[in-house]
């Protein structure tokens, strides 16, 4: 398949295609990166483990010490390995922009790449606890606008939680559940405190307390609030 159809591909929307890698276009890593990992994982999990963990050097013994096997010396193992290591790095590089490309293509191993790429796009460790701090902070000051939806609510929720996610963060899903039914207006507070009573945090996932609240919306609280009008 030529460079044409790669970009008709690209600008049709990603991942039109299960032949080709997701293609990042310097933008929302995050997503690109947990694309781009399922992708790789289900196209060639050894691939994966390469990228993931490095690659092995195909050694060999002379007398006491161990030394690098030249080319020649590969047996089909060894090959098999190398072959492996090239489609990593070329996976990676179809899979980037030419400004990422550029960034990259001075490493050795698809490892170094892949570290490249989140150091750039995530930052160290220390801009991470930074990033975790700010999004603690937005997590712990949530609380649902007045006369808003309860799918808006969740989708502003639900950025704030994928965010964490990128950051190899995560919450409980009862952790998640008392945040949302803490965080309602005065107007949800029966059915807030219904929820705690008859089912309890425990006992109810978050998309099942968003159907829950989305049918009370559309049943009982939105026609009660045009009656008041």
């Amino acid at each position: 398949m030529g460079s044409s159809s790669r970009n008709l591909y690209a600008g049709i929307g990603e991942g039109q295609s299960t032949s080709w890698p997701p293609l990042f276009d310097g933008t929302n890593y995050s997503y690109w990166k947990e694309r781009m990992r399922i992708y790789i994982r289900s196209t060639n999990f050894q691939l994966w483990l390469v990228i993931k963990n490095g690659e092995q050097i195909p050694m060999k013994k002379v007398g006491e010490t161990t030394v690098p096997k030249t080319e020649d010396e590969f047996d089909a193992e060894d090959i098999k390995k190398v072959e492996n290591y090239a489609k990593a790095i070329n996976m990676l590089y179809c899979a980037v922009n030419p400004d990422d490309y550029r960034k990259i293509s001075c490493y050795t191993t698809a490892k170094e790449m892949w570290d490249k790429l989140e150091v750039t796009y995530e930052g160290t460790d220390q801009v991470r606890e930074a990033k975790i701090d700010f999004l603690t902070q937005e997590y712990e000051m949530f609380r649902m606008k007045e006369g808003e939806k309860i799918d808006d609510m969740f989708d502003r929720f639900s950025k704030i939680i994928n965010d964490f996610h990128a950051l190899k963060k995560t919450y409980t899903n009862r952790d998640l559940v008392r945040k949302i039914l803490r965080s309602l207006t005065p107007e949800w507070r029966s059915k807030a405190d219904a929820i705690y009573e008859s089912i309890g945090v425990s006992n109810v996932t978050i998309d099942g307390l968003r159907g829950n609240l989305k049918t009370y919306e559309s049943t009982i609280l939105t026609p009660s609030l045009d009656e008041q009008k």
